[in-house]
């Protein structure tokens, strides 16, 4: 069994309220649930106006399908036009993985991708 993980940090257009923001991440953070089935949330900024973080994780049987799901997650939202994706963080964990967290555990990939224009 594996498990994938990824964290967006994301930055809003025009954007002048927090229900401004409400507004703008509901709908991609419902279409993330429905149209991929994992489990999805704003996780983080809360209290700023134009950034925006939202997670996402997924349980597969195989590292194949974690990694085609999460790769499709950060498709959708570097497609977005109201979203510029600043950093993705992206980690997958086998449950072989016999250590709690650990950065230098050999079941566990772990990547950062930082910029600009994804997508």
């Amino acid at each position: 069994m594996w498990t994938g993980t990824a964290v967006f940090d994301l930055l809003l257009g025009d954007i002048r309220s927090l229900k401004e923001k409400r507004s703008a991440v509901r709908p991609v953070v419902a279409e993330l649930r429905r149209r991929y089935a994992v489990s999805a949330a704003e996780t983080g900024h809360h209290d700023l106006h134009r950034r925006v973080q939202i997670a996402v994780a997924v349980v597969a049987a195989d590292r194949a399908h974690c990694v085609e799901i999460v790769e499709a997650c950060e498709r959708l939202v570097a497609q977005r036009p109201e979203l510029e994706l600043l950093s993705a963080r992206v980690r997958y964990f086998s449950d072989e993985d016999d250590s709690s967290d650990e950065d230098d555990s050999p079941d566990e990939d772990a990547a950062t991708v930082t910029g600009g224009s994804h997508g």
